[in-house]
């Protein structure tokens, strides 16, 4: 396929930290791709939740269904649009990889106990792992992967304006990200993609869960509209069929309504190369304000129907506990942290330090590893 003069181009990209060998059979953003893919923390997503935790049920999605979700929407949003398919998908597959367990309820508990020292963002943690943790090589830290995709990691939901992270600081300054400039579209679209899956699947996983009814959904006009016309086309279907319906329909609306809205956008702002693209002043990919009113009022149903039910609530206070206890267990005494770990607490030199060590340690822990930590150290009768 012919990329248009606005996407990335293979030849043009600008590198990796560190010199690598060429491969004749695989482009640079596959190679990137395939290393995210083979990277232990992209395994363990698998055991990282989504809405519900990784015991409550097998099919509900995770992490890591979510982030394959998100990869192929990107693809056919890039094919559509001209764009670096491959880019964009190594983009989506590492645009979660940071995240801590338990979902957003294990992120605020990390965003708590790190307020004294910056607090916590996964979207530098997801750099953090793919640039220095993930170690597969002798001769040098992290998957070495280009620049494209670390930008896209980082900034897929746009400009980072103010950098407070010590870390991020230290990195830009070695690699500089251009972190006040617009990402990429291939970056852009997968933080679209990104929403566009989680709030379909969060349908799905939430009707499943018996949370609403159909007929409460079709308290939606723009449901009750693809309810209606599905219901005269099939008859008798089982409400299974008919979720289906429900998402495969908005899916499809949305991925076009992104398309033509973006296409308007590129024509508007006169978008000719990859440089306007960076230097826009505002997303170039984009919704249309109808869709983002549908989006709005599916978000709200979605608030007060499934994110705030007692037993998302419940879950949700015992998963924040779970990670703030940990983390004030480490603190206090970190003779309790692996051995690995306490190598690199002994030769810091602040408080600082030590809780960008410790962070890092649980934000990258499954809900399953977390929870038997926890156990292991507050539940007197836990048998080692």
């Amino acid at each position: 396929m012919t990329l248009a003069d606005y996407a990335v181009h293979n030849e043009k990209s600008r590198g990796r930290f560190y010199a690598d060998y060429d491969n004749i059979n695989r482009s640079e953003f596959q190679r990137d791709r395939d290393r995210i893919i083979h990277s232990s923390a992209f395994r363990r997503l698998e055991g990282k939740t989504q809405v519900f935790a990784y015991h409550e049920g097998r099919s509900y999605r995770t992490r890591l269904t979510h982030s394959i979700e998100v990869a192929q929407i990107t693809r056919t949003l890039c094919k559509s649009l001209c764009l670096n398919e491959e880019l964009g998908e190594a983009i989506a597959l590492a645009h979660d990889i940071g995240h801590a367990p338990f979902g957003h309820a294990g992120e605020r508990g990390l965003n708590a106990c790190m307020e004294p020292y910056g607090g916590f963002d996964h979207n530098i943690n997801s750099l953090k792992i793919i640039t220095e943790i993930e170690t597969h090589y002798p001769n040098f830290k992290g998957l070495n992967l280009t620049w494209e995709t670390l930008e896209g990691t980082i900034k897929h939901n746009g400009p980072v304006k103010k950098v407070e992270s010590a870390w991020l600081k230290k990195f830009d300054k070695l690699f500089p990200m251009d972190l006040k400039k617009y990402p990429s579209l291939e970056a852009q679209i997968a933080s679209f993609a990104d929403d566009i899956a989680y709030n379909n699947h969060d349908i799905d996983d939430g009707f499943r869960a018996g949370f609403f009814s159909i007929k409460q959904l079709c308290e939606l006009d723009f449901i009750d509209k693809i309810i209606f016309k599905f219901d005269r086309e099939n008859k008798d279907c089982s409400d299974d069929l008919r979720i289906y319906a429900i998402t495969r329909a908005l899916i499809s609306e949305m991925i076009f309504d992104l398309l033509d809205t973006t296409k308007a956008n590129l024509q508007k702002n006169n978008i000719k190369s990859l440089e306007d693209v960076h230097q826009n002043k505002c997303f170039t990919a984009e919704f249309s304000e109808n869709m983002q009113l549908k989006i709005k009022k599916l978000q709200n149903f979605l608030l007060k129907n499934f994110y705030t039910h007692s037993n998302i609530a419940r879950m949700d206070m015992k998963s924040q506990k779970i990670v703030e206890d940990l983390f004030y267990a480490f603190m206090e005494n970190e003779k309790m942290l692996p051995l690995e770990l306490r190598k690199q607490t002994d030769k810091v030199t602040s408080n600082k330090e030590k809780a960008d060590i410790i962070c890092t340690y649980i934000a990258n822990m499954t809900d399953a590893f977390a929870t038997e930590e926890h156990q292991k150290l507050f539940n007197v009768s836990y048998r080692f």
